[in-house]
C-alpha cells in the first residue's frame, strides 16, 4: 500500500462541548506547530506524557510525528481555526528487536501497535484525545492493526481514564511506576455503543446555539414589505422571542423596533445565532464575516446557490465551527415557553406542543405545521432542512431525545447522507417516541428495478423501506397518512395485536371498515358466543354480533356506550374501531354517539378509534372524558391504515433487538487478498470468474455444489466422470467474462449423461460461443430442493443491502423478495426468510417438511459478513440456491467487484 493511498481526507467532527474541530494526517509542514504543543506544556503534563520533564523530548516527538509517511507509523492531528490542540499516533511493533529488513518488514506488518496521546494544554477535558484515539482505531483497523499498548505512569489518571473509557476491551499490568496497556481493536458492539454515546452528547451541545440561542442576528433583513429577511425578523418579534434580537441592514438604524446595526461585527455582542437572507452572491462573504466574529450557527434561506457558492458556505462554516441549518430553508423553530423562537418566514406561529419536525421541503413543512396546528398536536421544535448541507434528521432525532419534550417526530427527508448512522440512532430514538416518515422518492421506475430477479437492480426505494423496516420508523406514503398515523400514535396506546373489532350503526360503512381493515393487514376475529349474547342484551332490537357489529340507526348514546365497553373489556381483541354516520332514526346525535365513545372508561386498555363519514377534516382529535384523546377519521381505509402503522410499531417494540452472531470458519484477511490480487489484475473491476468467485466462497465456509473448471473437451469428460452422481447425471455451464444470464443465452446443459453427450455439449458450446467461451464449468445434476434467492448490492451511501426470495427461472416474474440492509442481525435472518410469499414452502408447505433452515440462516450471515468485510463487492447473486431438508447449496455463483476504499459508516465525523 503506497502512502498515497494510506493517507485519508481531513474531516471535521464534533468535541464535547459541541465545537469542531479538523482530524488530519500530520504532515512536514506541521513540525512547529507540534513542537510548540508540546512546548507549551507544563512540566507537570510533560512528565506525564515523557516519564521526564524534557523539553528535548518536544523536539524528538515532532521529528517523529512530521516525518515522511512510513509503513506501520500513523500520526493524527485535531487542529481548530489553524492551531493544531492535539496529536494521536501509532507505530507497530515487532516480536523481534533486530533492525534488519527482515524485522522491518515484520514490524510494518505486525498486528500490535504502539500508541501516544497529547493535548494542547488548558484543552483537557473537551474529548479531543478520544475522538483522535477513535479516528486512530479506525484507521489501524483499516491496515490490519488488531491491538494497541501503551505505556503509562500510574499516577496518569486521565490518559488510563480515556483509554478505558473508549468502550473496547483493555487490559492492565502494572510495572512498578508504569502501566502496561493493552487495548484489543474489535469491533463490537459496546465500542460503536460507546461512540454514539459520545457523538450523540457532542451533537446536541452543538445544536444549543441553534436551537437554544441567547441571542440571534437576522442578516438581510430590508425594509420592503414582502422580503423574506424581513418575515423572519417579523416572526421572531412578534412571536415573543425572549432573548437578544438584532436586525443587520446598513441603511437604517431600526427595523419593525428592532436595533439595526451595518454589519455583524458592528453588533454589540456576539450572536450565538444568525439568519442569512442576502443574495446568494453576497452569501459566502456573510458568512465569513459571521465566522470571524464568533458566530456559533447558521440558518441560510437564501437559494439558488451554485456549485462553487455552496461549497465555499461549507467550508467557510467548517473552519469557524459554525453548525449551519441549509441553505434554502423555510428557517427554524423551538416554541418553548422561555425561548418563544420562531425565524421562520411561514405565515402563521407554529403551536406550541410536543411533536419535533424535520423536512427538507419548505412546503411540505408548511403542510404538516398547518396539519399539526389543526389536530392540536402543535410542534416542540421544527427545522427546515433544505438543502441539508450539515445539520440533518440525524441530529435532529439525538436533539428530540435528550430535550425533555418531545415525544413524537416526523420526519421528510429526500436523502441521506449517513444512512448507517441514522438507523442505529432511528433504532434507539424509537423505542422512546414514535418515529415517522414520508417515504419521498417513489416512483414507477423505482418500483420496477425494485422487483427485478437481479440484486444489482435494487434501488434507494428498496433500501429506504429496508432502513425504515430495521430502524422501527413508520414509513408512511403521503403528507395525509403521516398525520393521520401521529394521529393515533401520539393519543392512542400501541394495540398488542392485529385483532379489530369494528361497531357501527350502519351496516354499510360497517362493511367498508372491514374491507379497509383486511387490506391492511388487520384481523377481524369471530366473535365469541357469550361476548355476542352479552351485546345483544346491550342493543337496540335488530342488532347482530358478528364482527362488524351492526348496532343499527336507532342506537342511542347509552346502547353504544355499553356496546363499546363490552368489546374494549373482551380480552381477544386488540383495538375497537367504532364506525358513525349521521342518521334521521335515533335520538342520538353524531355528536351524542361521539360522547359514547369518549367516555367509554376502560378506553385506556385498547386502541380506540373511530370514523365519522360525515367529518370534514380527514382526521381530528376528539377529548376524551378520561383525559387524552380519540382520533376520528373521516375515511375507514385511514382510520385502517393507522391502525397497521400502529401494530407494526407495536410488533417492533416487543421484538429483542437482535444481535450479529459471530461466525465460525471466516477468513477476513485471506478474503481481502483474493479481491486485492482480482483487483490488481483487473483496473476497472467486473465479474469474478468461477475460480475467483468460488475462492472467495470459501474464505466464509459459504457451501457450494462441488464444481470442475475445464478449458478443453477431454477435461469435461474427465471432470465429469469424477463429480456424476449416482444417477450418472452432470451439469454444464459456459463463462465468458460478462455472462449474466446463463438461461436467457441458453448457455446451461442439464441432465447431461454419458462422455459423448458430455462431449457434445462442450462442442456446442465452443460452436455457438466461439470467441466469446473461456471456459465451461461442470457440476453434478443438484438433487430437488426449493430454489431460493440471495444477492447483496453494495450502495455507495446506503451500504450493503442483502435480498433474498424466491430463485430460478421464476425470479424476475413474480419478484417475490425481502430486502435487509447488512450487517444482518439474527432478527433481520428471520424477517428475510419469513418475509417473502414464497416462505411457505421452506416451512414444509404440502407435506414435505421443512427445509434446512439453519443452514440458510448461516448462508444469509455469512453473504452479510462477506459484503460487510468488502467495500469492494459492488454485487453478488446466488441464484439458485438450493434449500433441501438435508442442507442448503449455492448452485450458481456470481460476483462483481469494483476498486473501492473502506469507509467507517460510525466514525464521528460531520458531513
Amino acid at each position: 500500500m503506497t502512502n498515497d493511498e494510506r493517507s485519508r481526507p481531513p474531516v471535521h467532527a464534533l468535541l464535547a462541548d459541541g465545537t469542531t474541530t479538523c482530524v488530519r494526517d500530520a504532515t512536514a509542514e506541521d513540525h512547529a506547530q507540534v513542537q510548540g504543543l508540546y512546548e507549551e506544556m507544563s512540566p507537570e503534563n510533560l512528565r506525564l506524557r515523557f516519564f521526564a520533564a524534557s523539553r528535548r523530548s518536544a523536539v524528538q516527538a515532532a521529528d517523529r510525528a512530521c516525518a515522511a509517511p512510513r509503513p506501520g507509523y500513523r500520526a493524527l492531528l485535531a487542529e481548530t481555526q489553524g492551531q493544531i490542540i492535539g496529536l494521536a499516533e501509532y507505530e507497530r511493533t515487532a516480536a523481534s528487536d533486530g533492525r534488519t529488513a527482515e524485522s522491518a518488514e515484520r514490524t510494518a506488518e505486525s498486528g500490535t501497535a504502539e500508541i501516544s496521546l497529547a493535548v494542547a494544554e488548558g484543552l483537557h477535558h473537551r474529548g479531543i484525545g478520544t475522538l483522535l484515539l477513535e479516528h486512530l482505531v479506525s484507521a489501524a483497523r483499516a491496515e490490519g492493526v488488531t491491538a494497541f499498548t501503551a505505556d503509562a505512569l500510574a499516577d496518569n489518571h486521565e490518559v488510563l481514564k480515556v483509554f478505558g473509557d473508549l468502550g473496547l476491551r483493555t487490559a492492565r499490568r502494572f510495572e512498578g511506576p508504569e502501566v502496561r496497556c493493552t487495548i484489543q481493536l474489535g469491533e463490537d458492539e459496546g465500542y460503536l455503543t460507546a461512540v454514539e454515546a459520545r457523538g450523540s452528547a457532542a451533537d446536541v451541545a452543538s445544536l444549543r446555539p441553534l436551537l437554544r440561542p441567547e441571542s440571534i442576528a437576522v442578516v438581510g433583513a430590508g425594509r420592503k414589505a414582502g422580503s423574506v429577511g424581513r418575515a423572519v425578523l417579523r416572526n421572531l418579534r412578534t412571536g415573543g422571542f425572549t432573548r437578544q434580537l438584532f436586525a443587520v441592514n446598513p441603511s437604517v438604524s431600526s427595523l419593525m423596533s428592532v436595533a439595526a446595526y451595518p454589519s455583524v461585527a458592528a453588533l454589540p455582542q456576539v450572536p450565538d445565532l444568525a439568519v442569512l437572507a442576502v443574495p446568494a452572491g453576497a452569501l459566502n462573504a456573510t458568512a465569513e464575516e459571521c465566522g470571524k466574529a464568533g458566530v456559533r450557527a447558521l440558518v441560510v434561506v437564501t437559494a439558488g446557490l451554485d456549485s462553487a457558492q455552496a461549497a465555499a458556505l461549507l467550508a467557510t462554516c467548517r473552519a469557524h465551527g459554525m453548525r449551519l441549518v441549509g441553505p434554502n430553508c423555510l428557517g427554524i423553530s423551538n416554541t418553548d415557553r422561555a425561548l418563544a423562537l420562531d425565524s421562520t418566514f411561514a405565515a402563521r406561529h407554529p403551536r406550541r406542543g410536543t411533536t419535533g419536525v424535520a423536512v427538507q421541503s419548505g412546503g411540505v413543512g408548511i403542510a404538516l405545521l398547518d396539519g399539526l396546528d389543526r389536530l392540536g398536536l402543535g410542534v416542540s421544535s421544527f427545522v427546515s432542512l433544505g438543502d441539508k448541507y450539515d445539520v440533518s434528521g440525524n441530529d435532529l432525532l439525538q436533539w428530540w431525545e435528550r430535550d425533555g419534550v418531545t415525544d413524537l417526530a416526523l420526519l421528510h427527508l429526500e436523502s441521506f447522507g449517513n444512512p448507517r448512522a441514522f438507523s442505529r440512532t432511528a433504532r434507539r430514538v424509537t423505542r422512546r417516541m414514535p418515529v415517522l416518515t414520508v417515504d419521498a422518492g417513489r416512483s414507477e421506475a423505482g418500483r420496477r428495478a425494485a422487483a427485478s430477479h437481479s440484486a444489482a437492480a435494487a434501488t434507494r426505494t428498496m433500501t429506504r423501506q429496508a432502513l425504515f423496516t430495521q430502524a422501527g420508523v413508520t414509513a408512511t406514503g403521503s403528507i395525509g397518512e403521516l398525520l393521520e398515523s401521529a394521529a393515533l400514535l401520539h393519543a392512542q396506546p400501541a394495540p398488542a395485536g392485529n385483532r379489530v373489532a369494528v361497531i357501527t350503526n350502519a351496516g354499510g360503512a360497517g362493511v367498508l371498515a372491514a374491507d379497509a381493515c383486511a387490506e391492511a393487514g388487520l384481523a377481524l376475529p369471530a366473535l365469541p358466543p357469550a361476548l355476542v349474547d352479552d351485546l345483544l342484551a346491550a342493543l337496540p332490537a335488530g342488532a347482530t354480533a358478528a364482527n362488524p357489529v351492526d348496532a343499527t340507526a336507532a342506537v342511542t348514546e347509552a346502547q353504544l356506550h355499553n356496546g363499546v365497553n363490552r368489546l374494549i373489556r373482551h380480552g381477544g381483541i386488540d383495538a375497537v374501531l367504532v364506525v358513525l354516520v349521521p342518521t334521521a332514526v335515533a335520538a342520538a346525535t353524531g355528536d351524542d354517539l361521539s360522547r359514547a365513545l369518549t367516555h367509554a372508561p376502560g378506553r385506556r386498555s385498547r386502541t380506540v378509534a373511530a370514523v365519522r363519514l360525515d367529518q370534514a377534516l380527514p382526521v381530528r382529535l376528539l377529548p376524551a372524558a378520561e383525559g387524552g384523546s380519540i382520533p376520528s377519521f373521516a375515511d375507514p381505509r385511514a382510520a385502517a391504515r393507522a391502525l397497521a402503522h400502529a401494530v407494526r410499531r407495536a410488533q417492533w417494540l416487543a421484538r429483542p433487538p437482535g444481535t450479529v452472531p459471530d461466525l465460525l470458519g471466516v477468513d477476513t484477511k485471506r478474503a481481502h487478498a483474493v479481491a486485492e490480487a482480482w483487483l490488481a489484475a483487473h483496473d476497472e473491476g467486473g465479474w469474478l470468474d468461477p475460480r475467483a468467485c468460488a475462492e472467495l466462497l470459501s474464505c466464509y465456509n459459504i457451501p457450494q455444489l462441488p464444481w470442475a473448471w475445464t478449458e478443453t473437451e477431454n477435461d469435461a469428460v474427465v471432470a465429469a466422470g469424477r463429480l456424476r452422481g449416482p444417477d450418472g447425471r452432470v451439469v454444464l455451464k459456459a463463462h465468458w467474462p460478462g455472462l449474466r444470464h446463463k438461461s436467457e443465452q441458453h448457455a446451461i446443459h442439464l441432465d447431461v449423461c454419458g462422455d459423448s453427450q458430455v462431449r457434445a455439449a462442450f462442442r456446442d458450446f465452443e460452436t455457438r460461443f466461439a470467441g466469446l467461451l473461456t471456459g465451461v464449468v461442470v457440476q453434478p445434476l443438484a438433487e430437488r430442493g426449493t430454489e431460493m434467492f440471495a444477492g447483496v448490492v453494495q450502495d455507495e451511501v446506503f451500504g450493503p443491502l442483502v435480498l433474498f426470495g424466491l430463485g430460478g427461472t421464476a425470479t424476475e416474474l413474480l419478484a417475490d423478495q425481502a430486502a435487509r440492509l447488512a450487517p444482518l442481525t439474527d432478527v433481520d435472518v428471520h424477517d428475510l426468510i419469513t418475509a417473502p410469499r414464497c416462505a411457505p414452502l421452506l416451512f414444509g408447505h404440502g407435506g414435505s417438511g421443512p427445509v434446512d433452515l439453519e443452514g440458510l440462516e448461516q448462508l444469509l450471515h455469512r453473504l452479510s459478513r462477506l459484503a460487510c468485510d468488502l467495500p469492494q463487492l459492488a454485487e453478488a447473486d446466488f441464484n439458485p440456491v438450493l434449500a433441501r431438508p438435508g442442507g442448503t447449496t449455492a448452485l450458481d455463483v456470481r460476483v462483481r467487484l469494483l476498486p473501492r476504499i473502506a469507509h467507517d459508516p460510525y466514525l464521528r465525523r460531520l458531513r
